[in-house]
């Protein structure tokens, strides 16, 4: 957009304010698009600035040009990655949105790309097999899409509720056998809880713990290992086990994202290892999060 936009003007640039307005639900009247700021074009843009927090005077100069553009982005439009100045924009809000439903924190739903929303767009593309770059481009947004019925609809602002009940968690480990893998003390500590979890809750539960794979084709198998340890070399999802939140909606995206998943590593708190409470609580996350994608 070149200069101001204000009553009267005509052509292409008021046609791409009628269109985005148009795109926002904002009703321009039986003329439309027709490329002439009067009327419904005039009424709309005044509703938007006043809904904007913005001086309402009718006139789309730079920053009511600027929050039309914000708002009429939708995720997938563009590629959405840390820069300076910050991206911004309700397809970023959406982004945070679904990834906080999901289990990754983003901070506050903002609508700008900072560095906590890059830090979880990395965690969850490690989670779902992708290149842990921080760019939230097709690939990204795609395995996002495919997630669609766990974080659509849900409050974006904290991690959806997916535990599961003792009865559906009992028939989740009756279907498939688990086979979990320690890969550090830290993780021998924790699998030793989740096997004894597992147990507790289905006692005809198949689950074995050890330092390699088993013969479990059919079933799961969990690498469980230190937060301090590198992602896992051969390709799989790696789960960051949050310390003190939910996993489920982590668990769900890392089986989801391919299908026929049946085998991620796990990174878990590293006090794991010496703190009872921390340990427990890593084996219980784990253990909803593994019911929640069987249930």
């Amino acid at each position: 957009m070149v200069g101001p936009i204000a009553r009267g003007d005509r052509g292409p640039a008021v046609q791409d304010i009628q269109q985005r307005l148009l795109a926002l639900g904002f009703d321009l009247g039986p003329t439309g698009v027709d490329g002439v700021f009067l009327g419904e074009t005039l009424a709309a843009v005044r509703s938007f600035q006043q809904g904007h927090g913005l001086s309402e005077d009718g006139v789309v100069g730079d920053e009511t040009w600027a929050a039309l553009v914000d708002a009429t982005f939708r995720l997938g439009d563009r590629l959405l990655y840390l820069k300076i100045p910050y991206l911004h924009g309700v397809d970023v809000r959406t982004l945070q949105g679904a990834l906080n439903v999901l289990g990754f924190a983003c901070g506050g739903l903002d609508g700008i790309f900072g560095a906590f929303t890059e830090q979880a767009v990395r965690e969850f593309q490690a989670n779902v097999g992708l290149p842990a770059d921080g760019i939230a481009g097709t690939d990204t947004v795609g395995a996002l899409e495919r997630l669609r019925h766990v974080w659509h609809g849900k409050d974006p602002s904290s991690p959806a509720a997916l535990a599961v009940t003792t009865a559906r968690a009992a028939e989740a480990l009756r279907r498939l056998p688990l086979s979990i893998v320690y890969m550090d003390a830290c993780g021998l500590e924790v699998a030793e809880r989740l096997a004894n979890l597992a147990l507790a809750a289905e006692p005809a539960a198949s689950v074995t713990v050890g330092d390699a794979p088993g013969d479990r084709v059919s079933g799961l198998t969990l690498h469980i290992g230190s937060a301090s340890l590198a992602p896992s070399g051969r390709g799989l999802p790696v789960i960051i086990l949050p310390a003190d939140a939910p996993a489920e909606g982590r668990f769900i995206a890392a089986f989801q994202a391919s299908p026929g998943c049946r085998e991620v590593a796990i990174r878990v708190p590293a006090e794991s290892v010496d703190d009872e409470h921390a340990a427990q609580a890593s084996a219980v996350r784990i253990l909803d999060g593994v019911c929640a994608v069987l249930s």
